[in-house]
């Protein structure tokens, strides 16, 4: 596949799915501890979300951190809209800043 076509790609399934995880491994079985946290705490929120695996395709590896302009995985999309790594991610949570945002996009569970 070309860039053109790996970043179309990205582009669809961000803006198609509500909350796109891309990450290393999969939900049940994630490759890197990042990955596993960033899972671990949307499971914790009780969110639907996708996750897509990066280690299954090099190219789209490569193509999301071109996408996002950030270098690392795992990369979390929010209603089309780049949230950030694990670490932003964390920090947003513990400020209570995911929820409010998870709330005003009406995307958190009610308990």
């Amino acid at each position: 596949m070309d860039q053109n076509t790996i970043l179309e790609s990205i582009k669809s399934q961000i803006t198609d799915n509500d909350i796109v995880l891309y990450m290393k491994g999969t939900k049940e079985m994630p490759q890197c501890g990042f990955s596993s946290g960033m899972s671990r705490l949307l499971t914790e929120l009780r969110l639907n979300y996708i996750a897509i695996n990066v280690l299954e395709n090099p190219e789209l590896r490569d193509g999301i951190k071109a996408f996002s302009d950030w270098p690392t995985i795992p990369q979390l999309y929010i209603k089309g809209e780049f949230l950030g790594g694990y670490d932003i991610v964390r920090e947003a949570y513990a400020a209570g800043e995911l929820e409010s945002l998870l709330k005003d996009k009406g995307l958190l569970p009610q308990s």
